[in-house]
């Protein structure tokens, strides 16, 4: 919360907000977006700081990006980024940085729509998919398994081989220098690794 409250201040509505946010990420169906996945965003952002063009936003973003979490992709983010224009401006954020927090959180639905020179939302999206390169990738993949426990194997093997064929595509995962030399390399070698066990299955 001590974050929070540096971010957004400790008026009532902030404080109220504050903590709404933080009940959602604590969702009792949630294995993966959990308040660990808003800790290590938050820290991820923080470890590239240096290449955003506005801080404010960016973590705002990551507070708001899986705020609305129900496990249909696209829907969660359209959702969570209304949660914060409705939000945002009871707290007194100026409307700019309101619309520019949404963007980003939009953004955060498929990692590959920004445009050449986005800085925030490189910084957003590389910290949103910096667990690719964690040594925890196992516990991540699994805790992805369970949020969709409702999915039959075999759709979500076709399903989560698509997503990772998707960014495995992509020249480079991570947009910011920094992210790519911490963690590209082993990203990939992650979810290659991903990828054969889910077609042997």
């Amino acid at each position: 919360m001590r974050g929070w409250i540096a971010l957004a201040g400790d008026a009532p509505a902030a404080l109220a907000l504050g903590a709404e946010l933080i009940a959602r990420w604590a969702e009792p169906h949630r294995r993966y977006h959990t308040r660990a996945h808003l800790t290590a965003v938050l820290t991820a952002v923080d470890d590239l700081a240096p290449e955003a063009a506005d801080l404010a936003p960016v973590r705002l973003a990551a507070w708001f990006h899986d705020a609305i979490y129900d496990g249909r992709p696209g829907w969660d983010e359209e959702r969570s980024a209304q949660l914060a224009q409705a939000r945002l401006p009871r707290c007194g954020v100026p409307p700019g940085r309101v619309a520019e927090t949404a963007r980003l959180v939009r953004l955060t639905a498929a990692h590959d729509t920004q445009t050449p020179g986005d800085r925030n939302g490189a910084v957003l999206c590389d910290a949103d998919l910096a667990v690719l390169a964690g040594p925890g990738y196992d516990d991540y993949a699994r805790a992805i398994r369970q949020e969709y426990a409702h999915v039959p194997d075999a759709a979500f093997a076709e399903g989560r081989s698509a997503v990772l064929r998707r960014l495995l595509a992509t020249t480079a995962l991570y947009r910011t220098p920094r992210a790519r030399a911490l963690w590209e390399e082993r990203a990939r070698t992650n979810m290659t690794a991903e990828l054969t066990t889910l077609q042997q299955r």
